[in-house]
């Protein structure tokens, strides 16, 4: 009994053995917040996604038809023992939402569906000519609008039947005939019905039956009534008017009337409304010039021309490179015979010959083009530039993104747009923050105006609305628009996004896995967050968060500490308790908790030269004037949505991309003044992108390990011996493989309804090589037992060969000692493959003069290895390097020599530089300049 209530109340996991867990045995209570913790590396995600949540999945979806699992994710089984008291499990882990340009904010979180709805069931039409409202038409309304034409006006009344489709009707033919109708209009041509008429059936005709020709007069009233009636009732609602005399009128020629939705101002019909018309995925809603993306690719006449240099030195950029010396052979022809100057500026030439040789010309000039002389006539760069790089790969070059100009970037139609609720169309409810979102949907005064009816249907509409706004809101998501495209969205943003659908979800009796989902949020909304979590468990859930946030800690119920190192040396419990027992623990998360260890580095060096940047409009930040000092490690702060990744890495990064590495693709942000840049000799940015996407990507040949361990490796007299070239010791090319598994060490079996397995290659047994390859070896080791080392093993065995201990070094000093060389890139976090790339830089010869940017860096560290990374980051400025990194993290703040706070809240209310200076002079403002930023750093100096 007592075994079956313990269960009840926790989760048992027995001989966990996943990655390099180490047979562990561990009890964790039911319906708590729990924060698994400990060095990067430790086997914390391997414990709380890859053995609980992966198991809890597993479970779920084998108890579902072999059918309905072959559709699913398949998970294997995790190597444990046993689990029980396990619930289901839902991860809510840090991968970025869709990159489809068509998902936006409101359509993951599912809003813009009840937008769609309360569009599409309460809206009110509004003509999108005349904006005056749209109502229906009666067969009384259309007698009466038919009576009020102009007296003597000569009117022939048709029933529109068939519009642009293919046929040959014969039988709607006689059937008219039948009824009486005399006369037609078939394909524009008055026929009479009686005739022989035949219609390809393979092309599209229009068909209007002539219900009567009369003259507007008093005496004609009942008669034109009656026509009219006809005519709505054979088109089924519909009816045209011609009016013969309309010039002599000065009247409209041709009248459309609906008994549908109609504008009676603008003559133009509206369909019913359905959610589909608010959908920018369907024909029915979807802008017809974007097709529903709200963007048009156009030429960027800045990248297409060089206005400063000549013709003849490179002027028209796209007309040089590879297979492209025809058009310029045209061109200089073109230029010699209209006499335009090829040695002179481009933007210098008249206004006329500029726009000749962009727009053309009527008249035709000869030239000479492999021995073959040719007449042709200009058709000018523009329309030439198009046809060359429709297909080019380098397109992107020259195209630019624009805001289609048909839906201002909403992605809708006009007759779309137009629809109102609360005197509010659809694009302004999308441009709003979701904090203003709320708190309009949240006025109740906003909907009095419904009647009894639009007021029954849209009250579930609206709760539904209100909950998961609020929700957002709630997360500290207030700053974000729905409107926003989803691509943009960081792992932080999306990981909260989903959280707040599930707390929206209403479940109960749930295991929720969560990855670090304090990434990317100030500390003033972490406490927002922990509020969130807190709720999730109330609902009595179990919320296990894999987190390094000391706020999280101290919030939690239950802290499970997984140490004591990383990799090999990890993968065990050091601690499981409550916040106020592991303080007293001494494991190395609690020497930092405590204070014991601190990460201190105050530098504090002066700022004497600058990059200035002058007037950046982009995105919330206006007109904004910033200096980043040089030589100096520099940190951008601010709330969650202040502008500093718009600042940093839309603003600055592609300007220096382009002067400092000679970058081609950039996408700039027109009218910023950069200077300073000249102080600078290249631009490193590392971002927390995969290394490598396939199984043979790995540090060691990332960091350029690999080279050099096969340069080894051929040096060997055994390799000598047997004419091995370099190439052989390559698991990538064939020759020294095994072939079998191709170099990757395993095999995939597709299992159908059941997870693919991962199978050990049966000829190399996972060692990626053939027998012969293996069987040379360096120091007693083969080039796979190399490869299986972890980075200390490593740095231990190559201790002697400086290249490689230099590499080996500084993935040591980025606290990366516990990965294998030939660990599967697919397998590593984004912050340690930020750190990997980290490493390779810091093993390339230095040159003091480099400009390192660097996006969150702490993501995924403990406090032992942001320790270690501020470490590295000044030694780098002490070299003379400049480092700009923008961070949330306090430890790495606080040890900034200098700080750009923005803010001072997300979204519009953000944008703005609100301190600057050492961390010591941003706290001693703060009550001046009211920073966040500074409110928090105040406890940690």
């Amino acid at each position: 009994m007592a075994t079956k209530t313990r269960n009840h109340d926790t989760i048992d996991i027995y001989g966990a053995n996943e990655n390099n867990l180490k047979n562990i045995n561990l009890s964790i209570p039911k319906n708590k917040l729990i924060v698994f913790t400990g060095l990067s590396g430790s086997g914390k995600s391997t414990l709380a996604f890859d053995t609980i949540y992966a198991e809890g999945q597993r479970r779920y979806i084998e108890s579902l038809s072999s059918y309905a699992r072959q559709f699913l994710d398949k998970f294997g089984k995790p190597d444990v023992q046993k689990i029980e008291g396990l619930t289901p499990a839902i991860a809510i882990d840090q991968k970025s939402t869709s990159k489809n340009p068509r998902s936006t904010v409101g359509t993951i979180t599912e809003i813009y569906d009840y937008f769609r709805l309360l569009y599409a069931r309460v809206g009110t039409q509004y003509c999108y000519e005349c904006d005056k409202p749209i109502s229906k038409m009666t067969k009384e309304d259309v007698i009466n609008q038919v009576l009020q034409l102009p007296t003597g006006a000569k009117a022939m009344l048709l029933a529109p039947l068939i519009k642009e489709k293919k046929g040959s009707y014969e039988v709607l033919i006689e059937n008219l005939k039948s009824k009486g109708f005399v006369r037609a209009y078939i394909d524009g041509v008055l026929v009479r019905l009686d005739e022989d008429i035949t219609l390809s059936k393979t092309k599209k005709h229009t068909i209007k039956a002539v219900v009567d020709r009369v003259v507007i007069s008093k005496e004609n009233e009942q008669r034109i009534a009656q026509s009219v009636e006809r005519g709505l009732i054979e088109s089924f609602g519909e009816l045209e008017v011609d009016i013969v005399n309309h010039e002599e009128l000065h009247t409209t020629k041709h009248t459309h009337y609906s008994e549908h939705m109609a504008c009676f101002d603008c003559k133009i019909s509206y369909e019913k409304l359905e959610p589909i018309s608010f959908s920018f995925n369907s024909p029915k809603g979807a802008c017809l010039s974007c097709d529903g993306l709200g963007i048009r690719y156009s030429l960027d006449m800045q990248k297409v021309i060089n206005d400063e240099l000549t013709i003849n030195d490179g002027a028209i950029r796209v007309f040089y490179g590879f297979n492209k010396s025809y058009y310029f052979k045209m061109l200089k022809a073109f230029c010699e015979s209209f006499d335009i100057d090829m040695d002179v500026p481009f933007g210098t030439l008249e206004s006329f010959q500029r726009r000749a040789v962009l727009h053309g010309t009527v008249d035709e000039f000869t030239f000479t083009w492999k021995r073959h002389r040719l007449k042709r006539k200009w058709q000018g760069i523009v329309k030439l530039a198009y046809e060359m790089i429709k297909d080019d790969k380098d397109r992107d070059i020259y195209m630019t993104e624009k805001i289609c100009s048909s839906c201002g970037g909403y992605r809708l139609n006009s007759s779309s747009l137009a629809v109102k609720v609360a005197g509010k169309n659809i694009s302004k409810l999308l441009d709003m923050p979701i904090e203003k979102s709320y708190k309009f949907f949240k006025k109740l005064s906003n909907f009095e105006y419904f009647d009894k009816i639009s007021a029954m249907i849209s009250a579930p509409i609206l709760q539904e609305i209100r909950d998961r706004l609020y929700f957002l809101d709630d997360v500290g998501l207030g700053y974000i628009t729905l409107g926003r495209d989803a691509r943009s969205i960081s792992g932080g943003e999306a990981q909260r996004i989903r959280v707040a659908s599930q707390i929206g979800s209403g479940l109960t009796g749930v295991l929720y896995v969560l990855d670090e989902p304090s990434i990317g949020l100030h500390e003033k909304d972490t406490k927002k967050l922990i509020k969130t979590l807190k709720a999730l468990r109330d609902k009595d859930n179990t919320v296990i968060v894999v987190e390094h946030d000391k706020e999280t800690m101290k919030e939690a119920d239950y802290i499970v500490d997984i140490g004591p190192l990383a990799g090999k040396d990890g993968g065990e419990i050091v601690f499981q308790g409550d916040m106020r027992q592991l303080l007293k623990s001494g494991t190395t998360t609690a020497q930092y908790l405590s204070g014991e260890k601190k990460i201190e580095y105050y530098f504090r060096r002066p700022q004497k030269n600058f990059i200035t940047m002058e007037n950046v409009n982009i995105n919330n930040i206006k007109k904004l004037d910033v200096k980043i000092p040089l030589k100096n490690f520099v940190a951008v702060t601010g709330v969650s949505g202040s502008g500093k990744s718009s600042l940093i890495l839309q603003t600055l990064l592609p300007v220096a991309k382009q002067l400092l590495n000679r970058a081609k693709r950039i996408d700039k942000v027109d009218g910023v003044a950069i200077n300073g840049l000249d102080q600078l000799d290249k631009v490193i940015y590392l971002d927390q992108s995969p290394i490598g996407r396939t199984p043979r990507s790995n540090p060691a040949t990332y960091t350029g390990l690999m080279d050099e361990i096969r340069k080894l490796f051929e040096q060997t007299k055994e390799a000598k011996l047997r004419g091995y070239g370099i190439g052989r010791f390559s698991f990538n090319v064939v020759g020294g493989r095994c072939e079998k598994c191709k170099g990757e060490g395993e095999i995939k079996i597709a299992m159908h309804f059941l997870a693919d397995i991962m199978v050990k290659c049966e000829d190399c047994k996972g060692q990626r090589y053939n027998e012969q390859t293996i069987q040379v070896k360096y120091k007693a080791k083969s080039i796979s037992d190399v490869l299986a080392m972890s980075v200390t093993e490593a740095s231990e065995f190559f201790i002697k060969h400086p290249k490689l201990n230099a590499i080996l070094k500084t993935l040591l000093d980025v606290g990366l000692g516990y990965i294998s060389l030939g660990q599967n890139a697919i397998t590593l976090s984004g912050g340690e493959a930020q750190r990997i790339k980290l490493s390779k830089e810091l093993s390339k010869r230095d040159t003091g003069n480099t400009l390192y940017i660097l996006d969150e860096p702490t993501t995924g560290l403990h406090f032992a290895d942001i320790d270690r990374l501020t470490k590295v980051l000044h030694h780098l400025v002490g070299l003379g390097n400049s480092v700009v990194v923008i961070e949330h993290n306090l430890d790495i703040v606080k040890n900034a020599d200098y700080i750009i706070d923005m803010g001072p809240n997300g979204g519009d209310k953000g944008g703005k530089i609100v301190a600057t200076g050492s961390p010591e002079y941003i706290v001693s403002t703060q009550k001046t300049t009211k920073s966040w930023t500074a409110k928090y750093l105040k406890h940690e100096l």
